[in-house]
């Protein structure tokens, strides 16, 4: 099988998505990218304000998750998570 016979388009990924972000992450362990703590979503410190919401690493401060909301958007930037472990049930936290 060539590569090209697997390779679909992003939505054929909707499924999945769809049950990522329907998901509770406070109990994903993310890792920041700045200085590698691996944490709870939830322990990260929240810097709000009329825009968004910055999450920032409880360790070093680095910013972790940028949210905004703009007309008819939301844009989330997670640069500054190196990596995400979600669970898939709460018995998995």
């Amino acid at each position: 099988m060539q590569v090209e016979d697997m390779r679909l388009d992003g939505n054929a990924a909707a499924g999945t998505l769809r049950e990522i972000f329907a998901l509770d992450v406070t109990a994903a362990l993310a890792q920041c990218a700045c200085c590698g703590t691996v944490a709870p979503m939830g322990a990260l410190l929240e810097y709000g304000h009329g825009m968004g919401v910055i999450l920032r690493c409880s360790s070093c401060e680095a910013a972790v998750v940028r949210i905004a909301r703009t007309p008819g958007w939301i844009r989330l930037d997670v640069s500054g998570i190196a990596f995400l472990s979600i669970p898939d049930s709460p018995a998995s936290a």
